[in-house]
């Protein structure tokens, strides 16, 4: 993947290189030295990235039914 990309997936996806690099347990110079001419993303970076995507998503759908059943049971 191109930098570019991987910029752009974590605009999308409303994260930082330095939240990515959190999360990821990836050094934030390491993120950083990806936008050297002639470094490609490593392959493992889009997946991780749609995953967490995905997770965050479950996470408020959880959230949102947790929410619903408390008001069905007052």
């Amino acid at each position: 993947m191109e930098y570019e990309k991987f910029k752009k997936m974590l605009k999308d996806s409303n994260l930082t290189i330095k939240d990515f690099s959190k999360i990821s347990n990836t050094k934030y110079r390491t993120c950083i030295s990806w936008s050297l001419s002639g470094r490609e993303v490593p392959t493992w970076v889009e997946p991780f990235i749609e995953l967490y995507v995905k997770n965050v998503e479950c996470l408020k759908y959880r959230d949102s039914i947790k929410i619903v059943f408390k008001d069905l049971n007052k």
